[in-house]
């Protein structure tokens, strides 16, 4: 699929990788928006302890190492058509 359909099945929930990534269990994600209170460092330091913060939607990837890491498309993923749902099963590494 290309990448138009790719970003609908995340917005919709879905798993999604490449063909062409190389890395075993790599996908990209939905992560939801949502609201909190800053408790941790660093954003006490930066933004005061109890801050509300809002947190935008954005797509995180699993790395091949199995950590979760913030994505964005290369120029290369947005061209590519080799986009797939993944499974549970098919995102083990």
């Amino acid at each position: 699929m290309n990448f138009s359909d790719a970003l609908n099945a995340i917005k919709e929930g879905k798993r999604l990788a490449r063909a062409g990534w190389n890395g075993k269990g790599m996908f990209v994600f939905l992560v939801a928006g949502s609201n909190f209170r800053v408790s941790r460092e660093p954003l006490p330091s930066i933004l005061g302890e109890g801050t509300e913060v809002t947190y935008r939607p954005h797509i995180d990837m699993r790395a091949a190492d199995g950590s979760i890491v913030p994505w964005l498309a290369s120029q290369t993923d947005i061209m590519a058509d080799d986009w797939n749902v993944v499974g549970i099963t098919e995102t083990a590494a």
